[in-house]
């Protein structure tokens, strides 16, 4: 477990309680909101404080010459995480360095830091990857068994399959978006009565997932997996997801081939990527898997999981302040991200870098650690008070899903920011034109 350099600190002022120290700075895509409108100047930074740290900056001045590169004057982080390994821990080294007090270099030079320093107020992000392909797994225990109670038998909330494998299904990348997108109400075909043809409405039981999703930072040749000891070295780092989903239309579309439109018309991730080496030092273990995994998904390591404090606020339209609904931990999850990535690739699959694979939602072991509303309100039958007095059982038009998530230890605290959406009312079909 990598250690903590507490005596590294920053010449640029971080607040103790910002997500984005000197330990963290997680990569991004941004443009300056000044000179956007002139033409497409997206290109990519680090997140420090309230600042974003240009990266084209750096490299043009060349105090940030990695092999192979330039990498960061480009409107995704794709080029540089193909780059490899030895360029993300040299770029993160130097990066640290060059923003260290203990530095000169930008710390004394004031020219350089007006062009590379913006706040982050100032600044519009964007998808940080282009995503190629995009996989959701279900591997929270505590998710999984209370949606089988409430849908299956309680008794035999599980299906055989899942404490055998990493359950999961192929998504769309094309809907991929990045927080502060509005979703749109998706429409499709219910069945509210059993007895009955179904229907053409909007969705009625729209819902968030509060998950996770790892970036593939180095892919693999066709017909040859990823074996589970090295699935790290393959995982560049990590993003909130809010992987929103429309529960009735997937009650009614799922059998048999599982989740289609329900979860195709947005996937909404934080824009900050936190790599695997700020993460490092909130190493912790999965919890014990019973049965022991097949050979293939045993992994030598013990600390495989992570730390990773997350929670979930929703705001209505026009309220005055939001209402956490959710507090739980990465840490419950019942398969590793190593343990997903391998069973993906045990058949010879081909993943990419920028591939997002969503964790499924995380709920923890108590009612107020429930990653979705589905849970948090049992299905409609125990309706959450919000802070203005409104009740919710799923999502309402107007209504903003914020979702934040961090590590925290010895004093030093890496985060993610976070995911916010908001929900627009459906649009209008007219089927007789």
């Amino acid at each position: 477990m990598s250690t903590i350099d507490k005596n590294l600190t920053s010449f640029i002022e971080v607040a103790a309680d910002s997500d984005f120290s000197i330990h963290n700075l997680p990569y991004g895509i941004f443009s300056d909101t000044k000179t956007q409108a002139k033409a497409d100047n997206r290109r990519a930074g680090v997140a420090v404080g309230e600042y974003v740290l240009d990266l084209s900056v750096l490299e043009s001045a060349g105090l940030l010459d990695l092999a192979g590169g330039p990498y960061f004057n480009q409107p995704t982080l794709n080029a540089f995480i193909d780059s490899g390994r030895d360029n993300w821990q040299k770029a993160r080294a130097t990066i640290q360095t060059l923003l260290s007090d203990a530095d000169s270099t930008l710390r004394d030079d004031t020219e350089l830091q007006k062009k590379a320093l913006f706040k982050q107020a100032d600044v519009t992000m964007h998808l940080p990857v282009h995503v190629p392909g995009f996989t959701d797994f279900y591997s929270s225990k505590e998710h999984a068994t209370n949606v089988g109670t409430m849908f299956r038998d309680p008794n035999n909330a599980l299906l055989p399959n899942w404490t055998e494998m990493p359950v999961g299904y192929n998504g769309r990348a094309s809907t991929v978006v990045v927080s502060g997108t509005d979703i749109v109400r998706p429409s499709g075909q219910l069945k509210p009565n059993a007895d009955e043809r179904p229907i053409f409405s909007p969705c009625k039981r729209l819902d968030f997932e509060l998950e996770t999703a790892f970036v593939v930072g180095k892919g693999n040749q066709l017909g040859q997996p990823i074996a589970v000891d090295e699935a790290f070295e393959h995982i560049f780092g990590m993003v909130l997801l809010n992987d929103w989903s429309a529960r009735d239309i997937q009650k009614w579309e799922y059998v048999p081939l599982g989740p289609f439109n329900a979860k195709t018309f947005a996937s909404e991730v934080s824009p900050w990527i936190v790599t695997m080496e700020a993460l490092a030092p909130f190493k912790t273990s999965c919890p014990t898997q019973e049965p022991k995994p097949l050979a293939y998904l045993n992994e030598t390591a013990t600390d495989t999981s992570f730390d990773i404090n997350l929670s979930v606020e929703l705001l209505p339209e026009n309220a005055e302040s939001a209402t956490v609904v959710c507090e739980t931990n990465f840490k419950y999850m019942y398969w590793s991200m190593a343990q997903q990535l391998t069973h993906h690739t045990i058949t010879g699959c081909k993943v990419e870098v920028g591939d997002m694979m969503g964790s499924g939602t995380i709920s923890g072991p108590t009612p107020d650690a429930y990653g979705s509303m589905l849970e948090i309100a049992w299905n409609a039958t125990k309706p959450v008070t919000l802070a203005g007095g409104e009740t919710r059982s799923f999502i309402e038009d107007g209504d903003t899903v914020i979702m934040k998530g961090y590590s925290e230890k010895d004093g030093v605290r890496v985060g993610f920011g976070e995911v916010r959406g908001k929900v627009l009312p459906a649009l209008s079909f007219d089927f007789d034109h």
